[in-house]
């Protein structure tokens, strides 16, 4: 029986490409990043106002829908230190993007948004290339 390339899940697919956008933000910026998680939430876990577009650095949205969001350090309830987490959430992501291309400059834009809040740059340093029009 010949080998068949394994099948991956949406999940999967959509981990990788996260990764896949996030590889060149850390070459660049590396040291850093090295204290910043990176996470994927299928959907927000957070107070959402569905009459509000308005949003703090800390969220990258389109609209009223975040696409992601930045958790600064802190104590969670057993008082153990936190890390920072940039965190992905995949659902609103997927359905703004037709396509993988589409996922890609979604995936570049929330990246390049919340790096540039943690890192109080303006997003053109963080992805240069990429046109925020």
């Amino acid at each position: 029986m010949p080998k068949l390339p394994r099948y991956a899940t949406r999940a999967e697919t959509f981990d990788a490409a996260v990764l896949d956008a996030y590889a060149p933000v850390l070459e660049r910026f590396g040291d850093r990043l090295d204290g910043l998680d990176v996470a994927i939430d299928l959907v927000p876990r957070m107070r959402l106002d569905s009459s509000s577009a308005h949003w703090s650095d800390e969220v990258a949205a389109d609209g009223p829908v975040p696409l992601g969001r930045l958790v600064p350090a802190g104590v969670d309830e057993t008082g153990s230190p936190t890390r920072p987490r940039l965190i992905i959430f995949r659902r609103p992501v997927e359905q703004r993007s037709g396509d993988r291309i589409e996922t890609e400059e979604w995936l570049r834009f929330v990246i390049a948004r919340l790096v540039a809040t943690y890192l109080n740059v303006d997003p053109g340093m963080v992805d240069p290339a990429f046109r925020w029009d």
